[in-house]
C-alpha cells in the first residue's frame, strides 16, 4: 500500500492505495496551519481503517517552505560573496518589472545588507583561479556571524558555476566555525550562471533549510509511529520527481511548487489513461486555483519560478528561484478568496483568502468576509449538510449576511445577483489566467480539453470552461484530493545542470560530455540505494538562444556521445521549440548553448485507476435550486456519484456529489461515465 499527503491552504487530503487489490480510500480534513504535520496525522487516522502495516511508504507535499519565505518566518541569513557584488541581490536585474508604477515594490532580500559579507577572492569565467580566498578572512567573519546570531548562510560566490573549489572553502570552514548553522552554496544547489539569480536560490534554500530538517524529521517519525517503522517518506519535488525526506532537507527550495506539481501529474495520468495528448489542468482549492498544459503527455516544464511575488501575475516582481519547476500560472482565486468592493466601487475577488482559521462565513469558524464559497453555497452549487460527506455543516444564514452586507448592500443588488458576480468574477479572472498562460506557450486553449480537480475546481469548471469554449471537461473521481493521488503517480527524480556558455559550432564537444557523463553518474548514484542500475533512464535538454538575446529556451537534445555530427540535430530541435513559442525562427544567426541539463529518473510507479464494473444504483438523491444563468433559480437533478454506473448518461443541468467535492453543471450538457467513474461533460452541445 501506498499512502499520498498533500497540505493546502484549507484542506489537507489524504489518497491510500493498493495496487495490488484496486483499494482506493480517500480522506479530508482541515489543514492545521500552525503544525502542519497534525492535519497529516488526522487525515492518515481517517483513512487507515487497520491497515497501518501494510504502507511501505508514504508521499508527501507541502505548500509550508513557500509560506515561510512569503511570510519572512525562516532562518536569521547571512550571505557571503565576492568582494564587490555584496549588492547583487539587491540590484537585481535592473529591471523595472512595471515602468508606470510610481510605488513599484520589491522583494526584499532574504539577507539584510549588514548580513552581507565579503571575501577577496577570484574565479575567472573560464575557471582560471585568480586570487584564492584568505581563510584567516573567513575565520573573521565567522566569528562575526557567531557574535550576531546568523543561524544560516548562503555561499554565492563569482563563476563559482564553472569552479567551485573557493565556495568549498568557505563552505569547510564556516561548519568547523559554526556548528549547527545551516549552510548552503550555490554551486551545490544551482551551478548555473547568472550571479543574482544563483544567490537568491542558495539564500531560500538555506532560509527555510532548519524548518525543513524539524518539519519533515518530526513528520517522518510521527507517520511511522501511526504506520510502521517500514513506512519511509518521500517527498514530491516541484519538477515533479520525488525525493527521500533526508534528500528534501538538504534541498527544500526544490519542494516549494510540490502540491501543484503533483495535481499536473495527475492530469497528465488521467489524460494518458484516455487516450488524450493534450489537456488542460484545472486545479482550485481553498486558497488559489492552478492551470497547467499537458502537451504530448508532459506537464510543460521550466528552468526557474519567483516566490514572493509583490503582485501576482506580473514576472519580475518576485525572488527567482533557479531550480525545474512545472510551469503552470497560480491564480489568486480559491473557494476561500474573500469579495470585496475596492476604491472605485468595483467587485473585486481574491487575491487575499479566508484560509482554513476562520475561513468562509459560512464554516461557522468566526469569519465574516464574503468568499467564493459562500457565494457557491448561496447559488444552491454546494449542499450545506453534505459538505465534506456531512461531516461539516455551513451556515447559510452567515454566508447570506456576509454577501449582503458587504457586497450586495455597495452595489444595490440582491443576495443571488450579487453571489452571481462574485461567482462568475471568480471564473472569468480563472479563464482570463488561463488563456494567458497557453497564449504565452504558443497553444490555443480552445483546442484542449479540461481535466477539472481541486476541492473547487468542479464547481467552477463548467463556468470557466464555457467562457475559454473547450471541447470538454473530465472530473475525475476523488477530484477534492486529486493533487495527493498524483503523489502516487510520481517517480523517483534528480535534476542537475552546469552551465558553460559557448556558440554552438564552436564548443568543446569533449568537455561537453565529461559534463553530461558527470551528471548521469551522479544521478545513478543518487538513485542506487533505491534501484538497480538498469532501472535509472536519463533525459537531457540544453538551454539555448540566438547570439545576443537575453534569455534562453529548454531544448531536448540527443542521448549517446555528442560531436560535431549531432550538430544538425542539434539545431533542429531548437528551432522546433523556437518556432512553437514564437512562430518564426532567425535565420543566419549564430546559436549560443548556455547550460546543460539532465533529469535521472526511476520507473513511473504502476498506478492503476480504480476500475467501476457495477452498474447503476439509484443514483438520484432528488433536487434542489440552483442558479442557472439565463433561466434563475431552477429545479435540478442531484446525484450520488457512488451510486452512478459504468455507462451511465446525465443531461445538464446537473448536480453530482461526492465527499470531497461537487460537480456542477448550471447549463446544457451531455455528461457520461467511463469504467475508472471520471465524469466526461462534452460542451459542444452547450454552444
Amino acid at each position: 500500500m501506498r499512502l499520498g499527503a498533500d497540505i493546502g491552504g484549507t484542506f489537507t487530503d489524504i489518497v491510500l492505495v493498493d495496487d495490488e487489490t484496486g483499494l482506493f480510500r480517500l480522506g479530508k480534513v482541515l489543514t492545521t496551519p500552525d503544525q502542519p504535520d497534525n492535519g497529516v496525522i488526522n487525515g492518515i487516522k481517517q483513512v487507515i481503517n487497520g491497515d497501518a502495516g501494510q504502507v511501505s511508504h508514504v508521499v508527501h507535499g507541502t505548500t509550508l517552505f513557500t509560506n515561510a519565505l512569503i511570510e519572512r518566518k525562516g532562518a536569521l541569513t547571512a550571505l557571503v560573496t565576492t568582494r564587490g557584488f555584496r549588492d547583487a541581490v539587491e540590484i537585481a536585474r535592473e529591471h523595472r518589472y512595471d515602468m508606470y508604477d510610481l510605488r513599484l515594490r520589491r522583494p526584499a532580500p532574504i539577507a539584510r545588507r549588514r548580513h552581507r559579507f565579503e571575501i577577496a577572492e577570484r574565479i575567472l569565467s573560464d575557471g582560471t583561479i585568480r586570487q584564492a580566498p584568505d581563510e584567516d578572512d573567513i575565520t573573521r567573519i565567522a566569528e562575526e556571524m557567531r557574535r550576531i546570531g546568523i543561524e544560516a548562510v548562503a555561499v554565492s560566490l563569482i563563476n563559482a558555476y564553472v569552479c567551485p573549489d573557493h565556495e568549498r572553502v568557505v563552505g569547510r570552514i564556516l561548519r568547523e566555525k559554526l556548528p549547527g548553522v545551516a549552510i548552503t552554496l550555490s554551486s551545490d544547489i544551482s551551478p548555473e550562471i547568472r550571479e543574482f539569480e544563483r544567490s537568491t536560490t542558495a539564500l531560500c534554500n538555506v532560509y527555510v533549510k532548519s524548518i525543513a530538517e524539524k518539519y519533515l524529521t518530526r513528520l517522518e517519525a510521527r507517520t511511522r509511529e501511526e504506520l510502521s517503522d517500514a513506512a519511509g517518506l518521500y517527498v514530491m519535488q516541484s519538477n515533479g520527481g520525488l525525493l527521500t525526506a533526508s534528500q528534501a532537507i538538504e534541498a527544500p527550495i526544490r519542494l516549494v511548487e510540490s502540491g501543484p506539481a503533483a495535481g499536473a501529474l495527475a492530469a497528465a495520468h488521467y489524460a494518458k489513461s484516455l487516450g488524450i495528448s493534450d489537456v488542460l489542468s484545472f486545479d482550485m482549492g481553498g486558497t488559489t486555483a492552478k492551470a497547467c498544459l499537458i502537451v504530448d503527455g508532459e506537464p510543460l516544464l521550466a528552468p526557474e519560478f519567483e516566490v514572493d511575488r509583490q503582485y501576482q501575475f506580473k514576472k519580475g516582481s518576485g525572488l527567482p528561484v533557479k531550480v525545474p519547476v512545472i510551469e503552470m500560472i497560480e491564480i489568486g482565486t480559491g473557494g476561500g478568496s474573500i469579495a470585496q468592493i475596492d476604491a472605485l466601487g468595483r467587485l473585486k475577488v481574491g487575491p487575499h483568502s479566508a484560509g482554513s482559521v476562520p475561513g468562509p462565513a459560512c464554516y461557522g469558524a468566526g469569519g465574516e468576509r464574503p468568499t467564493v464559497t459562500d457565494a457557491d453555497l448561496l447559488l444552491g452549487y454546494l449542499n450545506a449538510g453534505f459538505f465534506l460527506g456531512g461531516d461539516m455543516k455551513l451556515d447559510k444564514t452567515a454566508a447570506e449576511r456576509a454577501i449582503n452586507d458587504q457586497v450586495g448592500a455597495s452595489l444595490d443588488l440582491d443576495t443571488i445577483a450579487a453571489a452571481w458576480g462574485i461567482h462568475q468574477l471568480a471564473n472569468e479572472a480563472m479563464a482570463s489566467a488561463a488563456r494567458i498562460h497557453a497564449i504565452e506557450r504558443g497553444r490555443t486553449i480552445s483546442q484542449f480539453p479540461m481535466f477539472a480537480f481541486g476541492g473547487a475546481g468542479p464547481v467552477h469548471a463548467y463556468g470557466v470552461a464555457r467562457v475559454l469554449k473547450l471541447p470538454k471537461i473530465i472530473y475525475p473521481f476523488g477530484a477534492g484530493v486529486m493533487s495527493a493521488v498524483g503523489f502516487l503517480t510520481a517517480p523517483l527524480a534528480f535534476d542537475f545542470v552546469r552551465s558553460s556558455p559557448a556558440r554552438l559550432e564552436q564548443l568543446d564537444w569533449g568537455a561537453v560530455n565529461r559534463s553530461l557523463k558527470e551528471m548521469e553518474e551522479e544521478g545513478r548514484s543518487r538513485l542506487a540505494h533505491s534501484m538497480g542500475d538498469r532501472e535509472v533512464s536519463f533525459r537531457r535538454w540544453a538551454d539555448m538562444r540566438y547570439r545576443k538575446q537575453g534569455f534562453d529556451i529548454r531544448v531536448p537534445i540527443p542521448a549517446g556521445k555528442l560531436g560535431p555530427d549531432s550538430i544538425a540535430e542539434i539545431t533542429a530541435s531548437f528551432e522546433r521549440v523556437y518556432t512553437e513559442l514564437y512562430g518564426h525562427t532567425v535565420p543566419n544567426t549564430p546559436i549560443d548553448v548556455m547550460s546543460w541539463r539532465v533529469v535521472a529518473s526511476g520507473p513511473k510507479p504502476d498506478f492503476k485507476l480504480p476500475v467501476n464494473t457495477s452498474k447503476s444504483d439509484g443514483p438520484l438523491k432528488g433536487s434542489r435550486k440552483i442558479y442557472v444563468p439565463d433561466a434563475g433559480l431552477i429545479d435540478v437533478p442531484v446525484y450520488d456519484r457512488y451510486r452512478l454506473g459504468a455507462g451511465d448518461r446525465l443531461q445538464g443541468p446537473a448536480i453530482i456529489e461526492e465527499r470531497e467535492s461537487t460537480v456542477v453543471i448550471n447549463g446544457p450538457g451531455e455528461i457520461s461515465v467511463d469504467q475508472n467513474r471520471n465524469l466526461i461533460v462534452d460542451l459542444e452541445v452547450a454552444r
